[in-house]
């Protein structure tokens, strides 16, 4: 089947109160070991990629890639961007191919974020594209994207109303005490503000940061509303320590496929834990 939008998908996960989970990807076999991951379960999948990997690899490249991977498998999968501020190369990544964006201005201020949310929304509504928004502040890194703990801030439940009727955005990640990149202590997520925000809020809400949060966390948060979790830092630490395991007992290896296959299959493996996770594990069939 062909790629598909996410609006559908993560709307039924809300539902039924399972996450899909979202992995970033860097390489050819990241995205491989993600859609094997999804076959084997028979779960729903959301291929990421941020601005950088799309400047790096291309956006043709990658769309072309995640169509594959949908056609071969016959799975539902949407093709997302990430974080991007660039209105041209979220069109770009449209006209390419990708099923969802994501339009992160939550550096503005709330006016400034809802103008800019409301022109994506236009520009994806022809082409049938997922739209993802951001209110707060996530902290920690993402691409060039740095956001200090001390400047983090949370989302506001009637600000996160509020911009849904001015937007009708598909998808929304509020800020509410995750952080990109791994944690140096346990998370401090607001539980009460997810809670708040999705008695407000009836699209999918996103949790940005899923790489360390404790199980039963990400548990309680997907079922306080959270129906898609990300997962960017944690892949790419199971693809690198792969790969130097390989040098560390073969320092003189020279042939890529050698440590690229158990790189894949350690991103493999760990995307079908946080599949379980989720709790998506089995629910492609319902968008079949």
């Amino acid at each position: 089947m062909p790629l598909i939008s996410s609006t559908d998908m993560l709307q039924r996960a809300r539902e039924g109160r399972y996450a899909v989970a979202a992995f970033n990807v860097h390489t050819l076999e990241m995205l491989q070991a993600v859609t094997e991951a999804a076959a084997e379960t028979q779960s729903p999948l959301i291929i990421q990629s941020t601005v950088g990997t799309v400047k790096h690899l291309g956006p043709d490249y990658l769309a072309a890639a995640a169509t594959v991977a949908a056609n071969r498998t016959g799975l539902p999968i949407a093709l997302h961007l990430d974080h991007c501020t660039d209105f041209n190369l979220i069109v770009k990544c449209i006209r390419a191919g990708y099923t969802s964006v994501m339009i992160d201005a939550s550096m503005h201020p709330f006016e400034e974020n809802a103008a800019r949310t409301s022109k994506v929304m236009e520009v994806a509504a022809a082409a049938g594209v997922n739209v993802e928004a951001e209110l707060g502040k996530v902290g920690g890194v993402e691409d060039d994207i740095v956001v200090d703990d001390r400047d983090a801030l949370l989302a506001d439940p009637d600000e996160c109303e509020a911009f849904m009727a001015r937007t009708g955005v598909h998808t929304l990640a509020p800020a509410i005490g995750t952080a990109h990149g791994i944690y140096k202590g346990t998370p401090n997520i607001d539980f009460k503000r997810i809670a708040a925000i999705a008695e407000r809020v009836a699209a999918p809400l996103v949790l940005h940061g899923g790489s360390g949060i404790p199980a039963e966390q990400v548990k309680l948060a997907v079922s306080l509303g959270m129906a898609k979790m990300n997962i960017a830092t944690e892949l790419r630490i199971a693809f690198s320590d792969a790969i130097k395991q390989v040098f560390a007992s073969r320092p003189d290896e020279n042939d890529p496929r050698t440590y690229m296959i158990p790189a894949k299959q350690a991103v493999k493996q760990l995307a079908i834990e946080k599949m379980q996770l989720c709790g998506c594990i089995g629910k492609a069939a319902q968008l079949r």
